[in-house]
């Protein structure tokens, strides 16, 4: 036991839930049994131990954030609470910025309007596939 009642280590899919990494346990769980997480550098079960320093990899959405592992706390909290339970490191943050800032300058991951066409756009289309005579 920790001098702050904290067990020494947590499982990591309950700690990347609690760290807001992901949303559900069971998101979490999907990302690494889909490879998507590395503790200190290799592969890892949902169940696998995490103690303070730990080291860890997340690929999310195209994103990677290399993370130092500060508190091994299981309970979810407020964003700012969970912010605190890992420190990143300087290069993984500005890489992720600059990749995040590439995508917003080309528009990359912005929704488009290439859904159904609209009742004009199929007017439109009608128009063009079949010419009317009424001008002759």
């Amino acid at each position: 036991m920790r001098e702050d009642g904290d067990s020494t280590s947590v499982r990591l899919d309950k700690w990347l839930w609690a760290a807001r990494f992901f949303k559900t346990r069971h998101l979490a769980v999907e990302a690494i049994n889909g490879g998507k997480i590395k503790v200190n550098g290799l592969r890892a079960k949902p169940a696998r131990g995490i103690d303070k320093g730990t080291r860890i990899e997340i690929q999310k959405g195209g994103l990677v954030w290399e993370i130092e592992v500060l508190r091994a706390d299981k309970q979810r909290r407020s964003a700012g609470e969970a912010a605190l339970l890992y420190v990143e490191d300087e290069a993984s943050r500005l890489k992720r910025q600059e990749i995040v800032r590439e995508r917003r300058d080309t528009g990359v991951g912005a929704s488009d309007a290439s859904g159904r066409p609209t009742k004009r756009d199929r007017r439109l289309i009608q128009r063009f596939k079949i010419p009317t005579d009424s001008g002759s």
